[in-house]
């Protein structure tokens, strides 16, 4: 088992040989415009995985995996030699989806977007169906809310306004 720090650094060693070697080695015309995004080794670094993409139609991609599966073997002899490690690993090459993946993901974007602006366009002269606000709140009595408000005045002088029956608040 090798330290993973070790083989971190060789995955990334591995990922700048094989693009430098598919750059300027492999002359190989079904190989399209091919770009390694990634390469990860295995903790014992017996195999490495090799994460591509190809720019281009599904023919051109099918193509490309074609043309890097059979320069595997000079591809490896060329990292064996560049990298100077008792075992080579083992190179498996793997169409990556990462940039598919983020393709969808703004695709989805966008329909979200413009579903928004819809909804936004339909929202514009609308008008609730009741109330603005459909809640129930008590019934404040406006006389208490400028008692509040007011200083306390002196009491009236006159006996028919102790006679008046205070106000309830009606329950529903």
């Amino acid at each position: 088992m090798a330290d993973p720090a070790r083989a971190r650094k060789l995955a990334v060693r591995i990922r700048q040989i094989v693009s430098a070697t598919i750059e300027h080695q492999i002359k190989d015309p079904r190989l399209g415009m091919v770009t390694i995004t990634d390469a990860r080794v295995t903790s014992d670094l017996r195999e490495a995985t090799i994460f591509y993409t190809v720019y281009g139609d599904e023919t051109q991609i099918a193509d490309s995996a074609k043309a890097l599966a059979s320069a595997t073997g000079v591809l490896r002899s060329t990292v064996g030699r560049q990298t100077g490690i008792k075992f080579v690993p083992s190179l498996t090459f793997v169409a990556d989806i990462v940039p598919d993946t983020a393709r969808e993901l703004e695709e989805a974007l966008e329909r979200a977007r413009h579903a928004d602006a819809e909804l936004a366009r339909a929202r514009e002269g609308a008008s609730y169906a009741g109330e603005a606000d459909p809640y129930r709140r008590p019934a404040e009595d406006e006389d208490d809310e400028q008692d509040a408000d007011a200083p306390a005045a002196a009491a009236p002088a006159d006996d028919a306004a102790e006679d008046r029956t205070p106000r309830t608040r009606s329950t529903l």
